[in-house]
């Protein structure tokens, strides 16, 4: 698939983004069953609910990841390998938290399509949300716009960084909820586990993110991934010049929060966000909704859009 990018343009300056995106779409059991009944029905689906629910799994498949780590319980394997050969590592804490985001989704709103990056054959999780709206989403996002349910697909990625997680680089790891309304990324819920920061937006209401005040493109920080940051290092410097500095991190999650405020003190903040390689749908689409609704957007090298 044709390079990817990132257009982030707030108060008028430009910062691109180039990505390699390849994006693989699972289809599940029981998604057509799922789409007939939310259609038959004409069942739809509160934006602002949906954006607290989706806050709520990806705090709760955090925890999991938390506690997975620190008790030192991981169960890492190999679960197949990367286009460029590199090979894909699952712990107990993808699995663990999977289930928690799935279900608690899924429970509450059996009738939507959710996507995730993992597969798990065990239905033991009789969570359901609570319908708690936090203060601040119920102070920001003002009302509560109803969108078809049949035009609704999750994805969620329960553990970002799974490479870095199992090397104890624990800044790097994220859970990930995104919610996409006709095709398009609406929603975007970034967390941190290891410090309780969570990132959200609806795109064309509200984010508790905000761009950094300025970019530096005249010798810009590119945050790239640490798997390949050799092989970025001559396209950046062909395309910006040899003044760029290369920052090497783990996770699309904490690379899209490097491009924003406010952050912890663990992430560097950067100009530009890189990536030349194939990347999944679950790894983008909530930093997508996340750009998005602070004016931005997710384009081909050509201006295409994702």
């Amino acid at each position: 698939m044709a390079p990817m990018g990132i257009r982030l343009s707030p108060l008028g300056v430009a910062v691109f983004c180039l990505l390699g995106i390849g994006v693989i779409y699972h289809l599940y059991a029981g998604v057509i069953s799922s789409r007939i009944a939310a259609f038959t029905q004409k069942k739809t689906v509160s934006l602002r609910d949906l954006l607290a629910l989706s806050v709520e799994a990806a705090v709760q498949g955090g925890q999991e990841v938390k506690r997975v780590r620190e008790d030192n319980k991981l169960e890492e394997k190999t679960k197949g390998k990367t286009k460029e050969g590199a090979s894909e590592k699952l712990t107990q804490g993808d699995l663990n938290s999977h289930r928690k985001m799935y279900y608690l989704i899924k429970n509450t709103y059996p009738y939507l399509q959710v996507n995730s990056e993992e597969h798990d054959e065990t239905n033991n999780e009789q969570g359901v949300w609570n319908r708690e709206i936090p203060a601040e989403i119920l102070r920001r996002v003002e009302g509560s716009r109803e969108v078809p349910a049949d035009s609704i697909t999750v994805w969620i990625d329960p553990l970002d960084a799974t490479q870095e997680y199992t090397e104890n680089l624990l800044k790097y790891v994220t859970t990930m909820v995104c919610v996409a309304v006709n095709g398009k990324p609406v929603i975007g819920v970034i967390h941190k586990p290891f410090t309780g920061i969570t990132a959200w937006a609806l795109v064309g209401e509200a984010s508790n993110m905000k761009p950094h005040a300025t970019y530096n493109m005249n010798s810009p920080k590119v945050i790239v991934s640490r798997s390949h940051a050799g092989k970025v290092k001559g396209f950046v410097e062909e395309a910006f010049g040899n003044s760029t500095i290369i920052l090497p991190a783990g996770g699309a999650g904490y690379k899209v929060l490097a491009l924003l405020d406010p952050i912890d003190e663990e992430t560097e903040k950067a100009d530009m966000y890189i990536h030349v390689t194939f990347i999944k749908k679950w790894d983008i689409c909530a930093g997508n909704a996340m750009l998005s609704a602070l004016g931005g957007h997710m384009t081909t090298l050509k201006g295409g859009s994702v």
